[in-house]
């Protein structure tokens, strides 16, 4: 399938070009809060007021699409979307003794909050579901795009993953050790060597068809995902997905890897790509977004920039530059270590 389109809300400066011209943003602390767009263009106030924070990332990434290209149906997938409206619900359960509430955060408390709000407001009719997969949320919501073309149910979906850090889940994965402490700079997140990342947060969507046309960007060849897998599997994993694409890791020019700056789980990524992509021109990402459970929807993005022949800012270089041009790209993410997943691209 093919990207024809796409819009990204980030903890940097990618809805519009400064991210891509170098206008690369420092953060500091364990949370990399999304930088999001003036919406007042996009969306009426009265509607804005009320939407959470999931809802209103989710509906500025993805409504700007659908009014270029009207789509067939709409796939997100999340981790975390839509939970810090469920807990502001809850919490007024308890706050109101079960008496009257607003009907705001429970209307917005459940992931497919973000689908819904895009289907009504672009009266998408068509097929809508949300996939909550943890670390895998977003591959899934590809491999159902796939399925999709592949039966011929839809000529052009709108798929993509949305993220918010909710101050919940933050301060219960920061007491299982998930984000450092102490002093923290994006800009020395790989250089610590000390166990946990930083909590990020986005939106990013994409326009998909089925077939090659003159709108397509880039193409998603293949995706993989796997879960609970042994580090010493991995080579062979990737070595069948490029066996069943007619690659060879040699055709592999460009690898995006998910190095969190986590010297628990690191290793992964540092060892694949010494051993299988020595050649390839290597990129990192979660230094300028943070780590989160779909940002390697995130990773397509920046793949689509190379693959359109635009540059990446040196913050994302990981190790040497190889002069070699964009043709096939592969992303490789995992979610603590127990979920893997793979996403082949190609010009």
């Amino acid at each position: 399938m093919y990207i024809t389109d796409s819009a990204c809300i980030s903890p940097q400066k990618t809805f519009d070009n400064a991210f891509l011209e170098g206008d690369v943003k420092v953060h500091l602390g364990d949370r990399y809060v999304a930088i999001e767009p003036n919406y007042g263009q996009l969306i009426p106030a009265g509607l804005l007021r009320r939407m959470g924070k999931a809802v209103r990332m989710g509906v500025g990434a993805g409504l700007p699409l659908i009014q270029r290209s009207q789509v067939d149906g709409i796939i997100l997938g999340t981790a975390n979307g839509g939970l810090e409206d469920c807990l502001k619900f809850l919490n007024q359960i308890v706050d109101y003794n079960e008496g009257t509430l607003t009907p705001t955060n429970f209307v917005q408390s459940t992931p497919n909050a973000v689908a819904g709000n895009l289907a009504l407001m672009s009266k998408t009719t068509g097929y809508n579901t949300t996939h909550v997969h943890r670390g895998l949320a977003f591959e899934s919501a590809l491999l159902d795009a796939m399925l999709l073309f592949g039966e011929k149910r839809a000529n052009s979906m709108l798929v993509g993953s949305v993220e918010e850090i909710s101050d919940y889940n933050h301060n219960i994965d920061f007491l299982d050790g998930t984000f450092k402490t102490g002093e923290i700079s994006s800009e020395t997140l790989f250089e610590m060597d000390s166990p946990g990342s930083v909590n990020g947060e986005g939106a990013t969507m994409f326009t998909l068809e089925p077939e090659n046309s003159q709108n397509a960007k880039a193409q998603i060849t293949d995706v993989y995902q796997t879960s609970y897998l042994q580090e010493s599997e991995l080579g062979d994993r990737i070595r069948y997905l490029l066996d069943r694409n007619g690659l060879r890791t040699s055709d592999i020019d460009t690898l995006i890897l998910g190095i969190s700056g986590d010297n628990r789980t690191d290793h992964w990524y540092t060892k694949l790509q010494t051993e299988l992509f020595p050649a390839s021109n290597t990129f990192t990402y979660k230094n300028m977004v943070g780590d989160y459970p779909t940002a390697s929807a995130f990773a397509v993005w920046l793949a689509l920039q190379l693959l359109s022949g635009k540059s990446l800012p040196e913050q994302c270089v990981y190790g040497r530059r190889v002069s070699r041009k964009t043709e096939h790209v592969l992303i490789y993410n995992h979610y603590k270590a127990e979920q893997h997943g793979f996403i082949l691209l190609r010009r």
